[in-house]
């Protein structure tokens, strides 16, 4: 594999339009995203080798809001949202990591875990991270479609077993106020359905399209709880705090599933940074995951030790309210297992052999089952 030119370099990251504090219409800014090569060339200060290439076989999209937040080439937000040559050079992964196409008994619908399903509304998004375990699917054309949505509509309707739906995509919040307000009214309408989530990273990568018309759209179809993903303290800025500070006003927990990603957020002083930020937007930590095995993200993936020396690190140095759960999601379809540092040191007949969070050990009675 050729080495990749966006790393290991301090070259500050300039552009030829202005993106610091940036306000305006959602899609005045969602219109001005870098997606071309020579959009790229023209509104950023270097080339990146095999640009057309890559982005040929994986989308991009770079808005004005998110472009602005990169401080330097090889940055942490410039990794997550810059095309790197290591995703066509390295070949590494599984297309579909999660196996979801196995698993959707109509298209855009994932049938996984038996109360709940996963269902694809959209395949925009705002900003098209490079990490994405869907690489293979978001921003390409005929992904989600009018009629993908009234099939997962239809089987859900079918399907008494399912309480519980997470629209995702792509971006559900990149719909139209009007096509998600009817999405959300049909799903509200089945009796069985009892909970409704929406994964978003609209808060992090696009706040402007938090608007008070989203927000109560949104509050009029509890219980309603929202997923967002922050990977880094710099995605926590004035205007996506606003848009965490609306969405919680309308009475809907927020929670984030944060990846870990080398170059990125693999440090545990960079990790605690992100949980306190969180928590101060009214965020909970929720998920930390371990990266999917996805082809093209071969240059973010850490060694599973990684996740668990973070986990360590947070774990009685800040607030439960700051410790996520480290998870992998399993390849092949085996969901979401959790994984704790070890603790346990050892198991006698009376007592277990436990390690704090400072590497004490302590012996704690087993308490008899009579």
């Amino acid at each position: 594999m050729r080495p990749s030119s966006t790393t290991n370099t301090t070259r500050p990251f300039s552009t030829r339009i202005p993106t610091k504090g940036i306000t305006g219409d959602w899609r005045s800014l969602l219109s001005q995203s870098i997606s071309t090569g020579t959009a790229f060339r023209e509104k950023t200060s270097f080339e990146v080798p095999h640009l057309r290439e890559i982005i040929d076989r994986y989308p991009m999209r770079i808005n004005p809001y998110y472009l602005g937040l990169i401080e330097k080439q090889g940055d942490p937000v410039y990794r997550q949202c810059v095309p790197d040559p290591a995703e066509i050079e390295d070949d590494r992964g599984y297309e579909d990591p999660l196996n979801e196409e196995t698993l959707s008994p109509v298209p855009g619908l994932t049938h996984r875990y038996p109360d709940r399903v996963l269902f694809l509304v959209s395949n925009r998004c705002a900003m098209y991270c490079r990490f994405c375990n869907r690489k293979r699917k978001v921003g390409k054309p005929g992904v989600v479609t009018g009629a993908t949505i009234r099939e997962g509509l239809a089987y859900i309707r079918g399907h008494r077993e399912v309480r519980d739906v997470l629209l995702s995509g792509g971006d559900p919040l990149l719909l139209s106020n009007k096509m998600l307000f009817e999405i959300l009214n049909q799903l509200r309408a089945i009796p069985h359905v009892e909970i409704i989530r929406i994964g978003t990273r609209v808060p992090c990568s696009l706040p402007q399209r938090v608007t008070p018309q989203l927000t109560n759209i949104l509050r009029s179809f509890h219980p309603l709880y929202i997923n967002t993903h922050f990977n880094h303290p710099t995605e926590i800025t004035p205007a996506s705090s606003l848009a965490c500070k609306r969405l919680a006003e309308a009475g809907i927990p927020l929670g984030c599933q944060t990846v870990l990603l080398k170059g990125v957020n693999d440090d545990p002083a960079v990790m605690g940074s992100l949980m306190k930020k969180l928590l101060s937007i009214r965020v909970r930590p929720y998920y930390l995951f371990q990266g999917d095995l996805a082809r093209g993200t071969a240059h973010f993936w850490t060694p599973l030790e990684k996740g668990l020396e973070i986990m360590s690190a947070l774990r009685g140095y800040t607030s439960g309210l700051c410790v996520p759960h480290f998870a992998i999601d399993l390849p092949g379809g085996g969901g979401k297992v959790p994984l704790l540092p070890g603790y346990l040191i050892d198991k006698g007949k009376d007592f277990l052999i436990l390690k704090n969070y400072e590497g004490r050990i302590f012996h704690y009675p087993v308490i008899a089952d009579d």
